[in-house]
């Protein structure tokens, strides 16, 4: 339908659509369109009218309605050549997503009229549709700009100091029946959840994807959804599930409340791909608009790249798609107040057609951006196209997802031989990856587990993926996974087996937050949280998903809740542990003395050949702060960190200077036991972690002495005898032993 309603010129910026208070304007970018028509919408879902977008500058098509208020909704239909083989795949009878709207109505309900060709019919993609796909498409929705941000203030808190937490928005507090708004953005604002992340002591939360995305339709059909989100509908609008009431003001009111906390908030981005497929996957929004310029094509036009095995790869080097990946980004710091970016596949977004380009025009464009250039960045550095593993390639500001760590930590504390150098190289903060273009040791993200794979519960519970819940046969998911049941597959009534599951989870974490990078924690881990053996759950919405907060919202072991809180505290409270430079087993001019000492337990320091011994189940590291460091950021702090895969053995103590001492902070082994100071030797629990810290000695308050009778026999020994020291301690006959030189792997 149409009618002869006064349409203005409008202006090709900026691109959406765009309240000014008056009136509504209009642009959309296709290139390669002759006619693009405007679809509006009553509030009872019908197309009431439809108007031509009167100009075209430079690709963009724009027109201007006075009177449109917030709330309309709208999409397009563009025309154009239908010729597949050369690219094309212009059908207006195809309802499309505005690529720019702020908000979307919900969800495509899956249907043959969605497709631009006739299903099923033979070479089915080169066929022409002409069905009305408006009845079962989302609609973009006009928004009202203004919103009151009121006193809220980003944190900002330095990578140093970060510690993230990955949560997915409804899988975090779907299990918790005391909050109302569960599941929504609002419950995850809620104060139940402030209190567990503050308390908690992370900095920062990471989240799966919020944009707008699809159910896949063979999903749908086995009665499963898209729960991870890794398939985006709309890259300017949250994802209408995540809304209570539809109102994306919602994700606003949440990011303000995690700011008021002093958490930062960080997106999961998808910019890779898209969710309409290879080319039989359905018309929804850019296919329709412009396949040619918005996707990269094969030599034969007709089909899709597929760098990111979802079917296409967007075409990030044209100069329209890298605007609109760009304006997504600052409008989500911009209009959402969020902290930073982690992005999916992002060597997809590196590659040019010569291979992956760390000077690729994304990442230039990010880096000289005053918005963007200022937030945090994340790289996941990888995709399946040729050359797709790039750990440790991408520019700053990008930090990574080091997936090296991740793997060899979880061999190491399963007791393969031969993992303390790389344990050794991965404390470091991974060097030989990190050490370049100055770059820092938190461009290291550092984990042990993610959404994409086994919990922490899982990984030693499991020897084996169970994923028969995911509808493949159990076909899905990573094979590999260096996981450990430790004797028994899944849940078990053993009390032998569960407290050597709980002792290695807590080497693992420990193990992740005494390392120098940026550590970041799976939701639910802390809580003891499983998947019953789901290594993929990418489908499951459901309680394999959510997390599992237990009968008192604790998780069903509170005791590791304590624990995790424990060790988030000692890394907060001790810089030595979280390290703005890297450290090297360089000489300090403050004092002299080198940065970073690696030893055996007999105090002696490692050579070559303990490096490359298979043997070998222990190291220890004397950590100080880094050399080069500037006077302002320097401490006097040092830690002495001890790891043993093997049994139990006996650590040399170094001694210290007058006024100083050794504290123990941490044990493995014994997780509740109060700190205390530690001279001489110590003994070390097999499968364990300890870390002292250096402390200045305080004094004793002054005590005033009184006048009594003491016998002649009186032992008085008591009275000077040393109150930390531990039962089989005892002083080295050296001073100082084993800290001149350090091998380093």
């Amino acid at each position: 339908m149409s009618a002869n309603i006064p349409i203005g010129p409008g202006r090709p910026w900026p691109l959406g659509a765009t309240f000014d208070g008056e009136g509504v304007n209009f642009a959309v970018f296709s290139a390669n369109a002759t006619r693009m028509t405007l679809c509006l919408f009553d509030e009872n879902g019908f197309e009431h009218l439809n108007l031509d977008l009167p100009e075209c500058d430079g690709g963009i098509w724009h027109g201007y309605l006075p009177g449109l208020r917030p709330g309309q909704a709208y999409g397009y239909r563009a025309h154009g050549p239908y010729r597949p083989e050369e690219g094309h795949r212009f059908n207006p009878n195809k309802l499309l997503l505005d690529p720019y709207a702020q908000r979307i109505s919900g969800h495509p309900v899956w249907d043959d009229a969605l497709f631009g060709y006739e299903v099923g019919a033979h070479n089915a993609d080169l066929t022409f549709d002409a069905r009305n796909s408006a009845r079962f498409m989302a609609r973009g929705i006009v928004t009202d700009p203004a919103y009151s941000w009121g006193e809220d203030t980003p944190p900002r808190t330095p990578w140093s100091r970060t510690i993230i937490y990955e949560a997915h928005v409804k899988g975090l507090t779907a299990g918790r029946a005391d909050i109302p708004e569960r599941g929504t953005v609002l419950g995850l604002a809620s104060d139940q959840m402030l209190d567990h992340l503050t308390g908690l002591g992370v900095t920062a939360i990471e989240l799966l994807p919020v944009q707008a995305f699809l159910d896949d339709r063979w999903l749908v059909e086995k009665g499963l959804s898209n729960y991870w989100g890794y398939m985006t509908l709309g890259f300017f609008a949250p994802e209408p599930r995540f809304l209570s009431a539809g109102d994306i003001a919602e994700f606003r009111f949440m990011v303000r409340r995690l700011h008021s906390a002093g958490i930062e908030v960080i997106l999961d981005v998808v910019y890779n791909h898209t969710c309409e497929g290879n080319h039989l996957g359905p018309t929804l929004s850019w296919r329709g608009l412009d396949n040619r310029s918005y996707y990269r094509l094969t030599e034969d036009p007709r089909f899709h790249v597929d760098d990111t095995g979802t079917g296409n790869t967007l075409n990030l080097e044209h100069p329209m798609v890298l605007r609109m990946v760009m304006d997504s980004l600052r409008h989500w710091v911009e209009c959402f107040h969020v902290d930073g970016f982690r992005f999916d596949l992002a060597a997809t977004l590196g590659r040019r057609a010569q291979g992956f380009d760390r000077n690729a025009p994304l990442f230039q464009a990010i880096r000289q951006d005053p918005v963007l250039s200022r937030v945090k960045l994340i790289a996941e550095p990888w995709d399946v196209g040729p050359g797709g593993y790039q750990l440790g390639n991408f520019p700053p500001p990008f930090a990574e997802w080091n997936d090296k760590y991740r793997d060899q930590m979880r061999r190491l504390w399963r007791g393969e031989k031969g993992m303390i150098r790389k344990l050794a190289i991965r404390l470091a903060g991974s060097s030989l990856r990190f050490d370049h273009s100055h770059r820092a040791p938190t461009a290291s993200v550092n984990f042990i587990t993610a959404h994409d794979g086994f919990t922490l519960m899982d990984l030693v519970s499991y020897n084996n993926r169970h994923n028969e819940a995911n509808g493949e046969e159990n076909r899905d998911g990573a094979q590999v996974n260096h996981s450990d049941n430790l004797g028994v597959e899944g849940p078990t009534d053993d009390p032998a087996i569960t407290a050597a599951r709980a002792q290695r989870r807590r080497n693992l974490l420990a193990t992740l937050l005494l390392s120098q990078g940026t550590p970041m924690i799976l939701a639910g881990d802390e809580l003891g949280n499983s998947q019953g053996g789901n290594n993929n759950a990418y489908a499951q919405d459901n309680a394999i998903g959510w997390v599992d907060w237990g009968p008192d919202n604790r998780g069903e072991d509170p005791a590791f809740l304590d624990f995790v809180r424990r060790l988030v505290a000692l890394r907060r409270a001790h810089p030595v542990l979280r390290q703005a430079r890297f450290l090297h087993s360089r000489r300090r001019f403050t004092d002299g003395r080198e940065d970073l000492f690696w030893r055996k337990a007999d105090g002696s320091t490692m050579s070559d050949a303990d490096w490359r011994d298979p043997d070998l189940t222990h190291v220890v590291a004397e950590i100080r702060i880094a050399s080069g460091t500037p006077e302002y950021d320097e401490t006097a702090c040092a830690a002495l960190a001890v790891f043993n895969i093997g049994a139990g053995l006996t650590v040399t103590v170094p001694r210290n200077p007058p006024g100083v001492q050794w504290t123990r902070h941490l044990d493995t082994a014994h997780p509740c036991a109060a700190t205390r100071v530690v001279r001489g030797r110590m003994r070390v629990a097999p499968q364990s972690v300890v870390v002292l810290v250096q402390e200045r000695i305080t004094p004793p308050p002054i005590r005033i002495p009184t006048l009594q009778h003491r016998s002649a026999d009186h032992d008085d020994r008591a009275d000077h005898a040393d109150p930390g020291a531990e039962a089989g301690d005892e002083r080295p006959a050296q001073e100082d032993a084993g800290l001149h030189g350090a091998a380093f792997p």
